[in-house]
């Protein structure tokens, strides 16, 4: 079992706490990026570099990642790629992504990048809050609880 991080774009209180908890439940996390990712002194924790292409960072994490592994992730493409290969995927706002979720995120994702190239909608998502921060640290308890569980 381990946490993937799509590291590129993860709001930096995410990353903190899958830290946190990858020390206290000791889950080894994998940070995939286009640069090269900062991590805490931890021999739990490494960051892989990919090249600079468009999808190199999600090609990597759908090569490697598996069932039992957890993706935290806010690319909503990678985590529809991800669920239709039985893989988890949380988001930074703490949701899980799920078969009966995730297409439904995807075609929205999509209609609102096509509004967005007409000029009929603009800007990207809300700015991400403490209630957020909140959020995914209870989903990524509950997912980790779960794997324990399914352990015994």
């Amino acid at each position: 079992m381990k946490i993937w991080i799509d590291a590129d774009a993860c709001p930096a209180p995410v990353k903190a706490i899958v830290f946190r908890a990858s020390q206290r439940v000791r889950v080894p996390v994998v940070l995939v990026a286009n640069h090269r990712a900062q991590t805490p002194p931890s021999p739990l924790v490494t960051a892989v570099h990919v090249g600079q292409s468009f999808d190199a960072a999600d090609d990597y994490i759908v090569q490697h990642a598996t069932v039992n592994d957890l993706v935290v992730t806010a690319d909503i493409p990678l985590a529809a790629q991800l669920v239709a290969q039985g893989v988890p995927a949380l988001n930074p706002r703490g949701e899980l992504y799920t078969e009966d979720n995730v297409q439904e995120r995807l075609a929205l994702r999509n209609l609102k990048e096509e509004l967005r190239a007409m000029g009929g909608v603009s800007g990207g998502p809300a700015p991400y809050h403490d209630r957020d921060k909140q959020a995914f640290a209870n989903g990524l308890d509950r997912w980790l609880a779960q794997r324990r569980a399914n352990q015994r």
